[in-house]
């Protein structure tokens, strides 16, 4: 699908606000066209407070490109305003990563994307920055306390806390620093991982006031003693200093659609090593704004709508009212065995072969005690009968279905999704129940999500991941959900097992102690923190003409 867009006129963004019932006293300018919310709208207690209905969308499993979850999500909340619906739309913010990487930016496209888009998919208000700032200073803080002679009696080899950007590079996996003399520090192994998987960036997007980030920032593991103790950010004492620079990025971020719908976009954990999900405060905002709040859980609903579920709602005291599962034709044929260069070639039979992947996904959604909705996000080159033989096999399962066309047509292209969703709201589907109870062991959190969400027969550990096990349970931090990092490109921890695979194991190879945002990371499979540029990234396209940029999409 391209992402060439048409040019739009934005709302100005008191007016935007206006929508939400915000005043101009009640919002913070960005420019004409971005704003944040000022303190005092996000002071305004959570419980017992009015609420609208969250409507989840997620997608089976996607292509490299992405199926259109984003786009889906702006233009099932155009739709819904269309409809006369009070709606905001909450999204994660585009990490600068995949925008020069591989997969472009992360604004929607077509008629269903936010405004204003190069902004928001460069620097936008800054929070990737803060949030990459508020990071390396408490690894510049770890450094300079070993350098200073190391009161804490920190171990150099123990030292968990590695650095972040916000750029895809793989040269700074790993890397050694305090080279050069004495004077330059102490010599140690330790590397970089992208912002979004940041477990700053996590704690931003979990915490549920400012005092919260304070009290998670306090406890955020950085590394141990000699003697194995625990050494914290506090101990450091360096989450002062990190929550000054974390001020404006906990502030959500007001745009809006290409339709003027209000969008607070705030966040941007990635769900294939992160939680994939906007941030607490900015869905409890819009909850307490609008009648409707229309969010995404990324990649497909084994990652981060299954961390959407089981992390997010369950501490943040969230459910939905509807569950969206995207899916596309060419991701379909992908699955049934087409290779990516041929998805635009007419194949009835092999999206007929694909569709195990997406019978799994919706018995996933399922699980949750969720009645799914499939929406088929429609491209150009899907024939009439590729679209039959999805609406067969949906309506087959007993679940509602719509074919959306908001890339091309915008909030009208996703009325009939809207209707559906809208009925299903009022049906008064009963609360989610989460995959697994947090006070399981930590081996049976695994297992759970492996075998529901995956289809997996089983899962190992290799020798480190059984000793980052024991660590855990020493420590007391047992007793934290799982935020499973897997590919996005397979239901299996193999990204080259497309479809629906069975009879597999996962295997978990380490495990992560993020104790400041409340989740323990499991890494399976070959899932890195830091991606690498493609041979022909994305940056080589982008260009400034005549003050103009070009090439970002």
């Amino acid at each position: 699908m391209t992402a060439v867009s048409p040019a739009f006129t934005p709302r100005p963004i008191a007016d935007v606000a206006a929508e939400l019932g915000l005043g101009e006293q009640e919002i913070v300018p960005y420019g004409r066209d971005i704003a944040k919310l000022d303190f005092p709208v996000l002071d305004r207690p959570w419980e017992g407070a009015r609420r609208g209905r969250l409507i989840l969308v997620s997608a089976i499993t996607p292509t490299p490109a992405g199926e259109g979850k984003t786009t889906t999500v702006i233009g099932l909340g155009q739709a819904l305003r269309r409809l006369g619906q009070k709606v905001c739309v909450t999204l994660r913010e585009p990490s600068l990563g995949p925008c020069m990487g591989k997969k472009g930016g992360g604004t929607g496209a077509g008629r269903s994307q936010l405004l204003p888009p190069n902004r928001i998919n460069l620097h936008f208000t800054g929070d990737l920055h803060a949030v990459t700032a508020a990071h390396n200073l408490l690894a510049a803080m770890i450094d300079n306390h070993l350098y200073h002679g190391n009161a804490l009696h920190l171990d150099p080899r123990r030292v968990l806390w590695r650095r972040v950007i916000d750029l895809n590079d793989r040269s700074l996996r790993a890397v050694v620093i305090g080279l050069g003399g004495v004077l330059e520090g102490i010599p140690r192994e330790t590397g970089f991982d992208i912002t979004a998987a940041s477990e700053v960036m996590a704690t931003l997007c979990l915490a549920g006031d400012l005092e919260d980030l304070r009290a998670r920032l306090d406890r955020t593991l950085v590394g141990f003693t000699h003697g194995g103790d625990p050494v914290t950010a506090k101990q450091l004492k360096a989450s002062g200093a990190m929550l000054v620079l974390l001020r404006e990025a906990f502030q959500p971020n007001l745009v809006q659609t290409c339709e003027g719908v209000p969008a607070l976009v705030h966040g941007g954990p990635f769900a294939n090593i992160a939680h994939g999900c906007n941030s607490v405060v900015a869905t409890r905002t819009a909850l307490r704004l609008a009648d409707w709040v229309v969010t995404e859980a990324g990649f497909g609903f084994d990652l981060g709508a299954e961390k959407f579920f089981d992390i997010k709602c369950v501490q943040a005291g969230l459910d939905t009212a509807a569950v969206v599962l995207v899916a596309t034709v060419r991701a379909l044929k992908m699955h049934g065995g087409v290779g990516l260069a041929d998805l635009g070639r007419p194949d009835p039979a092999a999206v007929q072969r694909g569709l195990g992947n997406l019978h799994k996904h919706v018995e996933n959604i399922r699980h949750f005690g969720e009645a799914p909705i499939v929406a088929l996000n429609r491209f150009k080159t899907d024939t009439a009968d590729e679209i039959a033989v999805v609406e067969r096999s949906v309506e087959g399962l007993g679940v509602p279905f719509a074919v959306t066309d908001h890339f091309a047509r915008g909030g009208a292209g996703a009325e009939e999704l809207a209707r559906v969703v809208m009925a299903h709201a009022d049906g008064e589907p009963a609360p989610f129940h989460p995959l697994y109870d947090w006070s399981a062991p930590v081996e049976e959190k695994i297992l759970t999500v492996a075998r529901k969400m995956y289809g997996a027969r089983d899962v190992t550990y290799t020798k480190t991941a059984q000793a980052d096990l024991r660590e855990i349970q020493r420590l007391g931090y047992a007793g934290l959900p799982v935020c499973i990092a897997k590919t996005q490109s397979s239901l299996s921890d193999d990204p080259n097992l497309p479809g629906r695979p069975r009879d597999f194991v996962v295997t978990v190879r380490h495990l992560q102690i993020n104790a400041g945002a409340g989740f323990l990371v499991v890494l399976t499979g070959d899932i890195m923190r830091m991606p690498g540029l493609p041979k022909k990234p994305l940056a080589e396209s982008l260009d400034l003409v005549d003050r103009q940029i070009v090439g970002l999409y």
